[in-house]
């Protein structure tokens, strides 16, 4: 009989540090679990913030294209090897304008990856003039006359907008 007590008192004791162990981590748990909690109540707040900074890093990175304009379908290698003054002798070609001053960029050049395939669609020329008034003038032509025509290919011409934008406008023209 003394053996089975001591038998129950070794398991007693050992189911007891056993309850301590639960007990601690249970303890840990409620305090993680709170922690959650509080930082769960602060996600509306946050997300609206993260909302407001991404309309504005959208708006500052629109007002940062304002001068570029986006030229869609002029064919591959058209350009020869200086873009730049292909572009100053296209625009006002097409759109029969006279610039004074002369056209001036900041930079001119293709976007993306060349197209493999002889049936792969040209890269749009994107160009970002130096005159903010120039570069009004050729999307407000390209609005009231595009789009124009080079060698049998439709060239169109369209303000750069940031991605967040162009998928705004999308869902307001697909309405």
């Amino acid at each position: 009989m003394d053996l089975k007590i001591s038998d129950l008192s070794v398991a007693s004791t050992s189911i007891w540090a056993d309850i301590a162990g639960f007990h601690e981590t249970v303890t840990d748990l409620d305090h993680r679990l709170t922690t959650v909690q509080d930082q769960v109540a602060t996600l509306p707040d946050q997300d609206a913030e993260l909302r407001l900074l991404q309309i504005k890093v959208t708006d500052l990175e629109d007002r940062s294209r304002r001068d570029t304009v986006s030229f869609f379908a002029i064919p591959e290698h058209k350009e020869g090897s200086d873009i730049l003054t292909f572009l100053k002798n296209l625009i006002p070609e097409l759109t029969g304008l006279d610039f004074s001053p002369p056209l001036e960029f900041e930079r001119v050049h293709r976007i993306g990856p060349m197209h493999k395939g002889a049936f792969g669609q040209p890269r749009p020329i994107i160009a970002c003039f130096l005159h903010h008034d120039q570069a009004r003038q050729v999307i407000s032509m390209a609005r009231s006359r595009g789009p124009y025509s080079l060698e049998g290919h439709k060239i169109r011409m369209a303000v750069d907008f940031s991605k967040m934008t162009n998928e705004k406008r999308e869902a307001f023209l697909a309405l």
